[in-house]
Formats: C-alpha cells, sequence, structure tokens
C-alpha cells in the first residue's frame, strides 16, 4: 500500500508519523491534521495489534540466587516468552521514549516506587494496559482491529486544513 507524503521528505514523515503515535499511545488522543490522521491510524493499529497477540505470552522461570547470608534462595520469575520479546523490540525500535512524569499530588518516593522495574513507560502502557483491554474486547465482539476512532473537528484557520481528533477507543 502507498502512503501519503505529507508534503515532507522521508526522514521527516517517518519521524513525524513515529512522534504522533508515541503521543496517541501515550494520551490517548490527539489533534491533528485529516491525512496525518489516517497514516497514525495506520501506524498505531499496527502496534497496538501486535500488544494484542502477544500480551500473554509469558514464561514462568525458576532462578536460584545466593542471598547476603550466602545461602541459596530460589524464585519464580515471569519472564517474557520470545515472540512477546520479540515485538517488544518492534515496538521499542518504532516508538519515541517518553518518561513519566510525577502526579500533581505525588511526592519524590511515591513517584520512584510507581515507576520502579518500568524502563520504558509508552512500551509498558501498550502490553499491560491495551493489549489485555482490547484482547478482552475482541474475543466479546468477535472482531479483529478497530482501535482507534477519527472524529472531524472542521478546517483550520489559516490554511483551511481538515482538522480533526484521533483516539484510542
Amino acid at each position: 500500500m502507498a502512503q501519503r507524503k505529507l508534503g515532507r521528505t522521508a526522514d521527516q514523515r517517518k519521524a513525524l508519523i513515529r512522534n504522533q503515535v508515541t503521543n496517541l499511545i501515550w494520551y490517548g488522543r490527539i489533534e491533528t491534521t485529516e491525512a496525518r490522521a489516517k497514516e497514525v491510524r495506520r501506524a498505531a493499529e499496527r502496534l497496538i495489534t501486535l500488544a494484542v497477540n502477544e500480551c500473554a505470552n509469558t514464561v514462568e522461570a525458576t532462578k536460584q540466587t545466593h542471598n547476603e547470608k550466602g545461602q541459596i534462595v530460589t524464585l519464580n520469575v515471569i519472564n517474557d516468552a520470545p515472540s512477546r520479546l520479540a515485538a517488544r523490540r518492534i515496538m521499542l525500535s518504532y516508538l519515541y521514549e517518553l518518561k513519566d512524569m510525577p502526579k500533581k499530588d505525588e511526592d519524590k518516593a511515591d513517584y520512584k516506587e510507581r515507576t520502579a522495574g518500568i524502563k520504558y513507560p509508552v512500551v509498558e502502557k501498550l502490553m499491560r494496559d491495551l493489549g489485555p483491554k482490547f484482547k478482552k474486547r475482541n474475543e466479546e465482539k468477535k472482531c479483529v482491529g478497530g482501535y482507534t476512532r477519527i472524529y472531524k473537528l472542521g478546517p483550520r484557520r489559516g490554511d483551511a486544513a481538515e482538522m480533526c481528533l484521533i483516539e484510542i477507543v
């Protein structure tokens, strides 16, 4: 399938789409032009489908380590299956890295506790929140896809470009 050129060179166009897809996944909705929204929809739907297919692929492993006293401690660890790890790496290669910001009434210790162990928050949001949510929806409705919605907002003042609001359903 051919993609829209959006009046930009290839590297600028790819960076624009990657940025908008990252922000769409992180914030849930963005406002942009109609042509950009349709391109963002294509990329976002592919990443969400990847998350839906791989969100539950985990492997439980037993790990033995030594503690401070020299005793052997056995831990049960849940790791990604190889296909889920590959999907996570595809997402990491496409999405930009955003840092989770502290909430208004959150102190430093609570923020560190909330973000502990989360290295890539956008990918984690895809795998932990959106993937299971849409997997459940797909099983209930017996459908696949349709994870985004585009609302037309009317022409932009200045150049009369058709503006749209694209959001994750």
